[in-house]
This record gives structure tokens, sequence and C-alpha cells, in this order.
């Protein structure tokens, strides 16, 4: 089906919006309050939660979850097998891929590999990430990198291939921590506090543990 801008496809005031030159197909599951932009095509399989906004000429496959409030931009095909939890961010004209070694003279739709993106992950644009991984909660990929194996939470990944530089904050901004961090307490951690929001994240055994502000670490 189809529908016009100003439509309502679900009932009452948190309705969908559907562009009239958006293709949503029978079956097609679009949570409360999403907005179906310009050219976009969703299958009739997909599973889209609430408060999602789907850019113009977006593709959404049949085996596909996207999580309430993502922001899928311009140009970005989410391809079956493909998960994004809660909150995540894809950048225009970033790319995701399900088949690992693809050839056009062989069949290969029984070898798919899932590729999960965890809640409020930022995938910058023109982006790739290759099937098969996870991509951590809140962990950012900068612009044009090339993903290729898991992403630890919080981690921040530019290059071809993505390697990690630094660490992001679920605010958005890069933390003052280093990549791996020697023994500097008790607790064997490197604390790093946000700036913006006053939470806690420290670094331990190659991880980041996250502590909201005015809630004990110890807690």
């Amino acid at each position: 089906m189809s529908s016009g801008a100003n439509n309502v496809v679900s009932s009452g005031v948190d309705s969908v919006t559907i562009h009239p030159t958006a293709i949503v197909d029978e079956g097609a599951q679009i949570g409360a309050g999403s907005r179906v932009w310009h050219w976009v095509h969703v299958c009739g399989g997909a599973k889209i939660g609430e408060g999602v906004s789907l850019g113009q000429n977006v593709y959404v496959g049949n085996k596909v979850v996207i999580g309430d409030k993502c922001k899928v931009q311009n140009n970005v095909s989410v391809y079956d097998n493909v998960t994004l939890e809660e909150g995540v961010f894809c950048g225009p004209s970033m790319v995701f891929t399900n088949v690992y070694n693809p050839r056009s003279l062989i069949e290969r739709k029984d070898e798919y590999r899932n590729t999960l993106v965890k809640k409020g992950a930022t995938l910058g644009a023109n982006c790739t990430i290759v099937c098969g991984v996870t991509i951590g909660e809140y962990s950012f990929v900068g612009a044009g990198a090339v993903v290729n194996q898991d992403v630890k939470p919080y981690a921040l990944m530019v290059g071809v291939p993505a390697k990690q530089v630094g660490w992001m904050s679920a605010f958005g901004e890069k933390l003052d921590l280093p990549v791996s961090a020697p023994v500097k307490d008790d607790k064997g951690a490197v604390e790093c506090v946000c700036p913006h929001t006053g939470d806690i994240y420290a670094l331990k055994n190659g991880m980041i543990e996250y502590t909201p502000k005015g809630v004990s670490a110890n807690a």
C-alpha cells in the first residue's frame, strides 16, 4: 500500500505518516509516530518500532527488525538479517550487507549472516558494515569506515578497515580516555566524567563501565 503524507495509517494521536511516493507492502508492522518519507520501500515482513524515521530512498527488507526511535537517513538499504535496537542512527548512504562472499552466478540466500546493531549506536555517513558482526551499544562508527569485526560498546571506530581510536559517551562526545589504559587506582580503572551529563565512564579490562550521574559506582 501507499499513503499520502498526511494520511493516518494507525488510529489515534500517534499516527504513522507515509509519503505518497512510498511503498509499504501488506503485512509490514510500523509503530506509532513513525515517518516513512519519499521513495521508501518497506517489505511485508519488516518489523519497525515506534517513533522511527525512514529517510528518502530507504529500503527495508522482509527479515529486518528496527527498534523504537531509530533514524535511518537517505539512501540506506537495510537488508534481510539486520537488526537495529532502540535509538540507532544510520547516516546517509551507509551500507549493510548480508552475504560475506557474494557471486552473481551462485545462489547464497541460505548463507545470510546476522548483523546486530545495539542500542544507541551511530553508523556514520557512507560507512560499510560487513555482515555477521555485532555493533556495541552507544558505539560510534565514523564516516566512510569499513567495519569487518565486532565493535565494543562505546568504541569510536574509523578507517578502512575500521580501527578503534577512542571511546564515545552516550551523549555523543569523545571521552578523554585512552583506547587501552594502565592500572591507575585500586579498582584497576581509569575514569572520565562526561562534561555534558556528569555521567561516569570507567575503562576497566578493555571495556567501558557506565555509571549515571548521582549513582554510586559501587551500587
